[in-house]
């Protein structure tokens, strides 16, 4: 009588980027395993993005095998024990290599306390876009610079988003400049005459966009971007190179670096996804085979690609297909990529980037304006109890 399936359950986003890319691998794993003892099922489900941001981890990790994490989830994982340590079910050299071939810090942003929480299977972090044939036809050229960035807005053609998390990540953006004191302690963000300037330039920028990108995340504005033709360009938001593919859209778009500003590239904040290992897996050997192969370059470089997702692997962002189909994404946005800002990831630092944190006052203060002092008097405040609930 034949053994019973090995089953499995994943939990990832909800976007093709996020979702089609893990089932076409799930659909894969499944067929390969037809000819062992033991074939495997994996299903996968998804959930929002704003509840990928928000949602708790240990009772997702409670309920699933394998999960599609941020990496801020790090120092929680490190601290109660939700994920299994990757190295115990990996092999050294296929970590090596995930090490080597890192889209800039994404492998290094799923290391806590000297262990692997997750594999780096999707690299973002907020890049630039512009719609070519609006830019066309008003002859407009790409900005290159913040001033060049606020003449085109002045004329009503940008947007970026604005809903919480976003404006925080930017408000980071403008924060990490050479010399900055980002998150260099553990009782301030940032100095406040540098916090107070990118309040005031992040309100400036905003009020010459309309009041619905409040509502947006990035993907949202790609929509708009690509439905509707009074937007020609986002300064950043988190890239999507699926918006960069024909058919995917009506109007594509175009992806590049992020301009300079007072003569130095800005960073942007790092994003992505990682691919972990529940500590509750009752098949935790089965679950890293997958991952692997997820992971791994061949996937990545191909099928993951192919199948809409935005890898992680640096040898599918040099792919010359893979550009060939996205309008060169990858070889354009890779250098902001290789400079973005990894964020902290204490056990307590998703309560500070959350819809309800840091990012409120800032989203608050681009809208409505206020003291720029008491916003940062306010930042300061969440992230010393953001640290304290970490340490608990």
């Amino acid at each position: 009588m034949p053994e019973l399936p090995i089953q499995l359950r994943g939990i990832t986003w909800n976007h093709t980027r996020g979702f089609v890319p893990l089932v076409a691998a799930a659909q894969r794993f499944e067929e390969l395993s037809q000819a062992s003892e033991t074939p495997v099922s994996i299903a996968w489900e998804k959930r929002s993005l704003q509840e990928f941001a928000d949602q708790p981890l240990q009772p997702l990790a409670e309920s699933f095998d394998l999960l599609v994490i941020d990496h801020p989830w790090a120092g929680f994982a490190s601290r109660h024990g939700v994920l299994t340590p990757l190295e115990r079910v990996l092999p050294g050299d296929f970590l090596a290599d995930q090490e080597a071939n890192s889209v800039g810090v994404s492998h290094a942003s799923y290391r806590f306390d000297d262990q692997q929480w997750a594999l780096a299977i999707d690299a973002a972090t907020p890049v630039a876009s512009w719609r070519p044939d609006l830019m066309r036809q008003k002859d407009l050229a790409i900005p290159k610079t913040w001033d060049d960035v606020m003449a085109l807005a002045k004329l009503g053609l940008v947007a970026m988003p604005g809903i919480p998390q976003d404006t925080l990540m930017n408000f980071y953006t403008l924060c990490c400049v050479p010399d900055s004191d980002l998150f260099a302690s553990e009782d301030c963000v940032v100095n406040d005459e540098l916090g107070m300037q990118a309040l005031e330039q992040l309100r400036e920028l905003a009020s010459y966009q309309s009041p619905e990108i409040f509502e947006w995340n990035p993907i949202q504005v790609y929509e708009a971007m690509s439905r509707r033709d009074d937007i020609a360009y986002c300064p950043f938001a988190y890239g999507y190179s699926n918006y960069s593919r024909r058919g995917y859209a009506p109007n594509l778009l175009l992806f590049g670096d992020v301009v300079s500003k007072d003569g130095h590239p800005l960073r942007t904040t790092l994003g992505g996804t990682g691919l972990a290992i529940s500590s509750h897996c009752k098949h935790p050997e089965v679950a890293a085979q997958f991952a692997q192969m997820v992971a791994g370059r061949d996937y990545q470089q191909t099928q993951f690609a192919e199948n809409g997702g935005q890898p992680g692997h640096r040898a599918a962002w040099e792919d010359e297909e893979n550009n060939r189909r996205t309008g060169n994404y990858f070889a354009n946005t890779l250098p902001c990529l290789d400079r973005a800002y990894l964020r902290p990831r204490y056990s307590g630092s998703l309560r500070f980037q959350d819809r309800d944190g840091g990012g409120a006052p800032v989203r608050e203060f681009m809208m409505h304006g206020g003291d720029p002092k008491h916003v940062m008097q306010t930042l300061n405040q969440m992230y010393r109890d953001s640290r304290k609930d970490g340490a608990e």
